[in-house]
């Protein structure tokens, strides 16, 4: 493992790239094994072909083909206008070029909890490449982040808006590293015949002056990615992947080895959709008859997460996210009465409780002195798509204190990056 130079360790990343955000520092990379790394490098194929199902399944449910609750779901809440965009004939089959996954990393598995299309850390990532390999990023990387970055946007218009403004000095550092890209405040961002990096929420759009503007010139021909498509920024597909009736539509989409992959690694999910079951029917896995069950469950049956899908300022950030065993069986029914009062409007999922295994993490401690952390770790492995090629580009380490429920880049958490052991 590469350590960390006397003079970098005054240089802090996270005040330079993120605004009012202080983390740990680590010594070096994360060295995964090589079977796991392996196993990330296959996952990227898994994973875009996952999202160009998911497009597949939302097309077929408009048109008639699949069952019509996959696109009610997925539409609900949203302006008939960003409906009308994404369904448009310009937009078909397009999905996001760079895709990050959320896994928790418990021993030799991952746990798929989260499929971002509009990710942060991608510049954080690319300077711990250069903090920590120097001009060799490549090693380990397959390519590196910001020659991966390069590659497929050096021509792109980069936008972002108020809510992902955390997020703008590391987009700023890439574009400084790229010849001729600049980065706009998508509030006042208007098309300029150039490609366009999105970094803006969907649930932004409606809020943003001239985002009418941005869909006719992406349905005249100007790229747009990730596309405004938000049936794709959906939590929701997770639920989908183990609603039972869509089985044999997954099954027959993604073929058998890719769906045995994304069932072992995605923990068991539900939509919580309010309307009742017949009397002889259960939730499967949850093994009751409704949601008021579900509510009553004790604290040792509510190993359960429940988030926001999309479309909302609570869906990004762990800001919706309820756990049930970390709060009282009250809050937990309120939580719940909640979701299910909003699933016209923003839908819910729930998904079995997986945790990260505890792992030693060699940091810096605020005194400046080297320390190990018992922690649990996120990995976000950045996959950039470039016509039929995925190329895993770099993956962002996430470690925190074991006693943590919700892992996120909190002031007590160590952030790098992760290598190969080859």
């Amino acid at each position: 493992m590469s350590s960390l130079p006397d003079s970098a360790r005054e240089n802090d990343l996270g005040a330079k790239l993120f605004a009012g955000k202080d983390w740990l520092d680590a010594r070096g990379p994360m060295v995964l094994s090589t079977a796991m790394w392996q196993q990330l490098i296959k996952l990227g194929r898994v994973l875009r072909k996952f999202q160009e199902v998911c497009d597949v399944l939302y097309m077929r449910s408009v048109e008639g083909r699949a069952p019509a609750y996959i696109a009610q779901w997925l539409d609900a809440g949203k302006p008939e206008w960003l409906i009308a965009h994404a369904r448009h004939a310009s937009q078909r089959g397009k999905v996001p070029r760079i895709i990050r996954p959320d896994l928790l990393l418990a021993g030799d598995v991952v746990h798929l909890t989260e499929l971002d299309s509009v990710p942060g850390g991608i510049g954080l990532t690319a300077a711990l490449q250069e903090r920590f390999y120097g001009s060799h990023s490549s090693i380990d990387t397959g390519g590196g982040m910001l020659a991966s970055w390069q590659r497929l946007f050096a021509e792109h218009d980069v936008i972002i808006s108020q809510e992902s403004g955390d997020y703008r000095p590391e987009m700023e550092w890439l574009a400084a590293r790229t010849a001729g890209q600049v980065v706009f405040s998508a509030e006042d961002y208007v098309p300029r015949g150039r490609a366009v990096y999105r970094f803006v929420e969907c649930f932004d759009l409606p809020q943003i002056k001239h985002t009418q503007e941005w869909l006719a010139a992406a349905e005249g021909g100007t790229v747009f990615t990730p596309p405004m498509r938000p049936h794709l920024e959906e939590k929701l597909w997770l639920a989908l992947l183990w609603l039972q009736p869509l089985e044999q539509e997954w099954r027959g989409l993604l073929g058998e080895a890719y769906f045995k992959m994304m069932r072992e690694i995605t923990p068991r999910s539900w939509v919580v959709c309010p309307e009742a079951l017949p009397p002889h029917a259960v939730l499967p896995g949850l093994e009751v008859n409704s949601w008021n069950d579900v509510k009553e469950f004790s604290q040792k049956r509510r190993q359960l997460v429940l988030k926001p899908s999309g479309f909302s300022p609570l869906a990004w950030g762990a800001r919706g996210v309820v756990m049930g065993h970390d709060v009282s069986q009250g809050e937990w029914a309120e939580a719940l009465d909640r979701a299910l009062k909003d699933f016209a409007t923003t839908p819910h999922i729930l998904q079995e409780f997986r945790p990260a295994m505890p792992v030693e993490l060699p940091h810096i401690a605020r005194s400046g002195e080297d320390a190990t952390m018992k922690a649990r770790v996120r990995l976000c492995p950045y996959y950039f798509l470039e016509k039929e090629q995925v190329t895993l580009a770099g993956v962002l380490v996430t470690g925190c204190p074991a006693n943590k429920k919700i892992i996120h880049g909190m002031s007590d958490a160590v952030i790098t990056i992760a290598g190969s052991a080859v």
